[in-house]
């Protein structure tokens, strides 16, 4: 299926779309007037939005996968359970996300979008700025790195489409299931730990700023190139980091603490103070819009209210 021109709305497949990342999504897609499949596991789940069509069902079913793609211009992909055990992200990353490729690649999908993370790269002390092709961790670095970089390589491995690896940090952003403006300072508040190097490295992406980069890469707005610096490799598999203004744990874990009363308990024990560079998604027309000041401020209201 060619890339839409703009002469017709393109069709998005959006996987979690009631999940914070997800939701974004669907929402920036439709201010690119894009129409929207949203895939969901509970009737009833998916963003209420004109333009966003709720699909039930499980991604990785090769009969339902097969339906919901048929016809689609992109697939974005934003399903991973961390903090699930290590076979259950087993099964729905890294073998049912590969099911959805197919069915993609197969129905001619133009491009496949999906969502990993900064956290496959090795980010130990000594290492310095990290680009997209920093050395990968290797495997038994963690069930949550071990199983996002399966799954990148399963995609990989699909072929026939052009496929972006979107790789974010720490996603900011308020809602129930925030891990980082939600779940991370309810831990800390009630016991949990809030210890850290003041000087590592924080490195933090608003959902709405990676929204923007998922859903112009999705419509086609990012333009397809030879050369990744310039645009995702036609019919390859690209990775592209997308992160914030540099910020430290001093920053994060200070205004947690200050929001729900609690001390930081600060150590100096050697840890990554490198950046995530992000040249290649600024070259691809993204920029953040969300300021360091703005993401922790809305941190503050949500943990005060």
């Amino acid at each position: 299926m060619a890339e839409s021109t703009g002469a017709q709305a393109p069709v998005v497949v959006v996987t979690g779309a009631n999940g914070l990342v997800g939701e974004a999504v669907c929402r920036a897609l439709r201010e690119r007037s894009a129409l929207v499949r949203a895939v969901v596991r509970r009737e009833g789940a998916a963003p209420v939005l004109e333009g966003v069509e709720e699909h039930v069902g499980d991604f990785a079913d090769e009969v339902f996968a097969r339906e919901v793609v048929r016809g689609a211009d992109a697939v974005v992909t934003t399903v991973h359970p961390m903090g699930s055990p290590r076979e259950v992200q087993h099964e729905v990353a890294v073998e049912g996300t590969p099911v959805l490729a197919r069915a993609a690649r197969d129905a001619e999908v133009a491009r496949f979008v999906h969502l990993s993370t900064a956290g496959v790269y090795d980010r130990s002390a000594g290492v310095g700025d990290v680009a997209e092709d920093g050395p990968l961790l290797p495997e038994g670095s963690g069930d949550y790195p071990d199983t996002k970089n399966a799954t990148d390589r399963a995609l990989a491995e699909v072929g026939g489409m052009t496929t972006v690896l979107v790789r974010p940090p720490a996603i900011m952003g308020a809602g129930e299931s925030s891990v980082w403006n939600t779940l991370r300072p309810a831990d800390v508040r009630d016991g949990g730990d809030r210890s850290a190097n003041p000087a590592k490295t924080w490195s933090w992406v608003h959902v709405h700023d990676l929204a923007d980069l998922v859903a112009d890469v999705a419509t086609g707005a990012v333009a397809t190139s030879d050369d990744p610096e310039r645009g995702p490799v036609e019919g390859a598999t690209t990775p592209v980091l997308v992160a914030g203004e540099p910020a430290t744990w001093r920053d994060y874990l200070g205004a947690v603490g200050e929001a729900v009363g609690v001390e930081p308990e600060w150590t100096d024990e050697p840890e990554w103070t490198g950046q995530l560079v992000t040249d290649r998604a600024r070259a691809w027309g993204w920029a953040p819009r969300v300021s360091l000041s703005e993401a922790l401020s809305e941190l503050r209201r949500g943990l005060s209210g």
